[in-house]
């Protein structure tokens, strides 16, 4: 594949590449320098219920095709997503300002997971039970849903795209995305390209460049697809969770987090620090699973912070495309003054500053800020960005406690030097993920991911997607024919 950017202007709908019908344009610049990418004529709602019915359509062949045969488009896809591994690197760090250390690491996500799923054709198992009726057979079959809508965010968004993109069309369903405006090449086109070279039916994959304040609710609302796909906000995933209640349709929703890491009394204070920067900065701290809070025991409390900070300053700020450069750019000004309002406001309760770098547009450098108390702002909300909150605590049970005084529950971190203990109070952690002795930033293809409380519903990875996107049908058999009583 080699793509210019600036060829990245149409919208893939019923197979087809092609300009959008909307009158609106929509420019996509590289959030280092703002420079200009390439621009969309974005898809109007007309062009979503063409995407939902060619989608729609193209599945009923594509249920019947022999498993084995839609598992070796897949496998086609993973071996053409390692073909073209260091253009869709090139891809994240001009579209999201991913730094090469990120881009690499979601590349190789985004291949494990297709790879992966890859299997799910051959897996999908179905069940022959008994009967309390003579002579009757119960079987038990796993069907697709049939179309499968996906939303995908901006912050790793080939990733976050194909987790469901991958399963859902596996599992015999036809598919329609609405990648993040800000990333629509690395969340949307880019895959729908690799998919079609691999062979997918045409109008199967479809892939809708849109804007909600042109296109509403429909995307959600359209009576076509059974199952919504959302990664983002808690705030909009509430929403399409009501949307969807209105209509008795499933969704899959992967929302907010405020990740902690406890670092107890006996952890090993330098592994620690070093876990703690990598699962904070990493990507800017532009990650669901991103560390938010990092609650240390006082008795360690001031060797952590030294620590801490001096692996922080060593961390490379700047352009993206610096192969050295360990945090690049914010997404968007927007974004930028939100995380800085925090700052201000924690400040003004009490945080103690240990190190603020200047801004520079949309490129900020590492905060740290100390004696966090969990009412603060920066404790309270999911910052988002570079900036390191560390609360000290008394206790372990403190510790706990802090830790599960959150609306959300997405990953998390234990450190000690104590393993089972460790995993001990994992389970005392409401969350959907955590992991001892590593940070929170962590994603396997054949594992659960997902999260508890306002960080969603559902699990993505391995067995667990389907259950996401297949539903079960009882079919019993009247083997032997059965008495009635007139």
């Amino acid at each position: 594949m080699n793509i210019d950017f600036k060829d990245w202007n149409k919208q893939f709908i019923g197979g087809e590449w092609h300009i959008g019908k909307s009158q609106t344009q929509y420019t996509n610049r590289n959030p280092y320098d703002q420079s200009e990418l390439a621009t969309i004529q974005l898809a109007s709602q007309e062009e979503i219920d063409e995407a939902y019915k060619s989608a729609q359509k193209a599945q009923i062949e594509w249920q019947k095709m022999n498993p084995y045969a839609r598992s070796a488009i897949i496998y086609k896809a993973a071996e053409l997503a390692q073909k073209y591994r260091d253009y869709l690197v090139e891809v994240l760090v001009k579209e999201t300002g991913s730094t090469h250390i990120k881009a690499k690491a979601e590349v190789d996500f985004f291949i494990g997971d297709i790879r992966e799923y890859a299997q799910i054709p051959i897996r999908m198992k179905g069940e022959i039970l008994p009967s309390v009726i003579p002579g009757k057979e119960n079987r038990i079959y796993r069907l697709p849903v049939g179309v499968v809508g996906i939303i995908s965010p901006f912050n790793f968004p080939l990733y976050l795209s194909v987790r469901s993109i991958a399963p859902a069309l596996a599992a015999g369903n036809g598919v329609v995305v609405k990648p993040d405006l800000q990333t629509y090449v690395s969340g949307g086109l880019v895959i729908a390209k690799i998919f079609e070279e691999a062979g997918i039916p045409k109008g199967l994959l479809n892939v809708v460049v849109a804007d909600i304040a042109e296109i509403g609710d429909s995307f959600v609302e359209h009576p076509i697809p059974k199952v919504i796909s959302f990664t983002g906000s808690t705030a909009v995933g509430r929403h399409i969770a009501e949307l969807c209640g209105k209509q008795l349709k499933r969704t899959a929703l992967e929302l907010g987090g405020n990740n902690v890491m406890i670092v107890l009394e006996d952890a090993d204070v330098p592994l620690a620090a070093s876990a703690a920067v990598y699962g904070k900065f990493m990507h800017q701290g532009q990650i669901c699973m991103s560390l938010n809070r990092i609650i240390v025991h006082r008795k360690i409390y001031d060797d952590f912070i030294a620590d801490f900070a001096k692996k922080v300053e060593k961390l490379k700020v700047g352009n993206p495309a610096d192969k050295d450069v360990f945090i690049g750019p914010i997404i968007n000004q927007k974004q930028v003054d939100k995380i800085q309002k925090l700052i201000d406001e924690s400040i003004q309760q009490g945080a103690r500053v240990v190190k603020r770098g200047s801004v520079k547009g949309n490129l900020m450098e590492p905060v740290i800020l100390a004696d966090v108390k969990n009412d603060m702002a920066i404790a309270q909300n999911e910052a988002f960005g570079p900036v390191a909150a560390i609360l000290p605590v008394e206790s372990e049970e403190e510790a706990i406690r802090i830790a599960n005084d959150s609306e959300y529950g997405l990953s998390g971190s234990v450190y000690t030097r104590n393993l089972e203990h460790g995993v001990d109070v994992a389970l005392q952690i409401e969350t959907g993920m955590i992991h001892v002795n590593d940070q929170s930033v962590n994603v396997e293809p054949i594992t659960p991911f997902g999260g508890e409380k306002s960080s969603g519903l559902g699990r993505y990875g391995g067995e667990w997607s389907l259950e996401e996107f297949t539903t079960v049908r009882w079919v019993s058999v009247q083997k032997h024919p059965r008495e009635f009583p007139f």
